[in-house]
């Protein structure tokens, strides 16, 4: 048994809600650079190569790469072997999204009520996501959510007759709905199985994923490079004035289901897809 403080948390996380807000994935960088390369619209490229100046100049300066920098959503996957002291681990996970949101000049988007509304003033609660795992290490994951992109997800409980047909042409319908909303170009998340709410946090988890990854099932793998390739093929395009790269990424996370359900959830994020990971 290995005893983790949950100061340690608070630290990690702290430092994490920094990073992620100020500095892109490398993933994320390399498929933007990558989808200017290929743009053949000369005005769909001056906003690719806005939005590259735009994350070269938070890095050197260490300031936030979008003025919305979210609500922290945290997922900690915690080693079965692990016993956790020194205090409640919620609180020390909000204690570092507190400290991170006020040491890092971060905008704070969080309402105490979803209807009365009343800002908390420090970003929290934060989302927090647990998940046991083997071991005796804790692996903690940030990821700042936008809403201008959130506000474009959606998730809808198919019945198993809708077949592959009805996923596809639901990814399709939500990017196209969502048209310029999410400061295109962005990355869809997608989620498939499970129960309604699985459904919704596994297409969450899609966008903690690498975008030089697969799906290890070549099935799922396939499926998501047929998608990327169709939702670029809308040609919404760079905020939204046209372009072949309406997407940067599209990845796709799986689980079984009910016989009698096929859910499917779709999480969009904008081109600032962040996320940052540390082990303890």
């Amino acid at each position: 048994m290995r005893e983790i403080n949950v100061s340690a948390i608070t630290d990690v996380v702290e430092k994490l809600c920094i990073e992620a807000n100020t500095h892109l994935p490398g993933d994320v960088k390399c498929a933007i650079e990558n989808c200017r390369n290929n743009e053949d619209s000369t005005f769909a490229q001056s906003v690719l190569d806005k939005i590259i100046e735009n994350y070269k100049i938070a890095d050197a300066e260490n300031v936030p790469i979008c003025q919305d920098t979210g609500m922290a959503c945290v997922f900690l996957e915690i080693g079965q072997d692990v016993h956790f002291v020194g205090g409640d681990l919620r609180e020390a996970v909000d204690e570092g999204v507190r400290r991170g949101y006020n040491k890092g000049y971060l905008r704070k988007s969080v309402v105490a009520d979803p209807v009365r509304r009343g800002n908390t003033g420090d970003n929290t609660p934060a989302v927090l996501y647990t998940e046991i795992v083997p071991g005796e290490n804790v692996k903690i994951t940030l990821g700042p959510k936008g809403f201008g992109s959130e506000n474009m997800s959606a998730i809808r409980m198919f019945k198993p007759s809708a077949g592959l047909q009805g996923i596809k042409d639901f990814i399709l319908e939500t990017v196209e709905t969502a048209g310029p909303n999410p400061c295109p170009p962005i990355v869809v998340g997608v989620g498939i199985g499970g129960t309604f709410d699985k459904a919704a946090l596994l297409a969450k988890k899609a966008l903690m994923r690498p975008l030089d990854t697969h799906n290890p099932d070549p099935y799922y793998a396939e499926l998501e490079e047929e998608m990327l390739e169709k939702v670029n093929a809308l040609g919404i395009g760079p905020q939204g004035f046209g372009g072949k790269t309406t997407a940067i990424g599209l990845n796709i996370e799986v689980m079984p289901t009910h016989i009698a359900g096929m859910p499917c959830a779709i999480n969009i994020n904008c081109h600032v897809t962040r996320h940052k990971t540390e082990v303890l």
